[in-house]
């Protein structure tokens, strides 16, 4: 991977948080405060989407499969800090949520992160065989 490749993945990563953040600032209440099934139809599906996403960026780049474990890292790096950073702070930056949402908000990110990164690593690992 090229460094201009690095800082596009980190950049791409940091904008979809921020677009993903503030999409769930709005929408949140709708997906984690109303039923169960609209919270696990969510839970299914945004990890999907997101990992779609993802690998159409990377196959846009034409980024090498032995290489996707670290491209897709580097998406995930931004977010992972955001999230941590918003979680510990969840009632004050997630107003339109209440405090006791930020468990399943939590649930739901890392498992979008666990698939996303689980693929890619599975694709850099088929790669090295």
């Amino acid at each position: 991977m090229r460094g201009r490749e690095v800082g596009l993945f980190l950049g791409f990563g940091l904008v979809f948080w921020v677009v993903g953040t503030l999409w769930y600032q709005k929408r949140g209440p709708l997906v984690f405060e109303t039923t169960a099934m609209r919270y696990w139809v969510n839970f299914a599906l945004t990890p999907l989407v997101t990992s779609a996403v993802c690998i159409l960026l990377l196959r846009w780049r034409r980024v090498p499969a032995p290489d996707w474990a670290s491209a897709m890292l580097l998406i995930a790096i931004p977010g992972m800090v955001g999230e941590a950073v918003l979680l510990s702070s969840f009632g004050a930056l997630m107003p339109s949520m209440r405090e006791a949402s930020a468990g399943k908000y939590g649930a739901f990110l890392f498992a979008t992160y666990a698939l996303v990164l689980g693929f890619a690593e599975v694709v850099t690992l088929r790669a090295a065989r």
